[in-house]
């Protein structure tokens, strides 16, 4: 699975949460093959290419193609929280459109 992290400026935040993303999702049994992390503004250039895209809930809006063509948005509030990472993966699509290891 190809993930993006994306948050305002594309340092601090989107890094933090590309960490817990990783960390959550590889504990949960998905395989990660490419995981970045960049700002809402780049992000929405190359979204495209990935399977999910986890960014900051005020953002979740901007990434309306990538939902079109079948790929995931999740909106994160606290971008350390495992716990709310692994709720909004157990609530979204990925567990019926990633297997697991």
């Amino acid at each position: 699975m190809k993930i993006l992290t994306a948050c305002a400026n594309g340092s601090g935040t989107s890094l933090m949460l590309m960490r817990t993303v990783k960390k959550t999702l590889e504990k949960l049994g998905y395989q990660i093959t490419q995981a970045d992390h960049t700002s809402v503004s780049e992000a929405k250039g190359i979204a495209r290419n990935y399977d999910v895209v986890f960014t900051s809930v005020p953002f979740i809006n901007m990434f309306d193609e990538v939902k079109k063509r079948g790929g995931e948005v999740i909106g994160i509030k606290n971008v350390i929280s495992a716990a709310e990472v692994e709720e909004k993966v157990k609530a979204s699509a990925i567990p019926t459109k990633f297997k697991k290891n």
